[in-house]
């Protein structure tokens, strides 16, 4: 069984930076992803990493702002987020990839932490 805690959320002025963390219980030989919901909104792809830390992907929206990296010695994954907006509040969560390529579907992520809140004001 697979734990992830996320960690680093909080709130923040528009323009502000946070890093995330990711911490899983055990090594992860798997690409991660994170992804964020808005309030009464769906799941929405936000940055992913391949097990190198050498191939990412990100969403359009945060393409440019923000920058997913990973330590393996740490079993760790991390999000830094700069420039923010009020658009980027939600919850933040991170999940481990069940395929080898960097997927942008939440179907293709099965163990998923608690979230950490985001909150950007204006």
């Amino acid at each position: 069984q697979v734990q992830l805690v996320e960690s680093g959320g909080g709130l923040v002025l528009f323009g502000g930076s946070l890093r995330l963390s990711c911490t899983s219980s055990g090594r992860i030989y798997n690409p991660m992803g994170w992804f964020r919901r808005a309030p009464g909104k769906e799941y929405v792809f936000v940055a992913a990493i391949d097990l190198s830390g050498s191939i990412t992907s990100y969403a359009d929206s945060v393409k440019g702002r923000f920058t997913i990296s990973r330590d393996n010695a740490k079993n760790t994954v991390y999000l830094q987020m700069n420039s923010l907006k009020p658009e980027d509040t939600a919850i933040y969560y991170c999940a481990r990839s069940t395929i080898n390529s960097l997927s942008t579907a939440k179907v293709h992520y099965d163990y998923w932490g608690q979230g950490t809140q985001v909150t950007v004001s204006s």
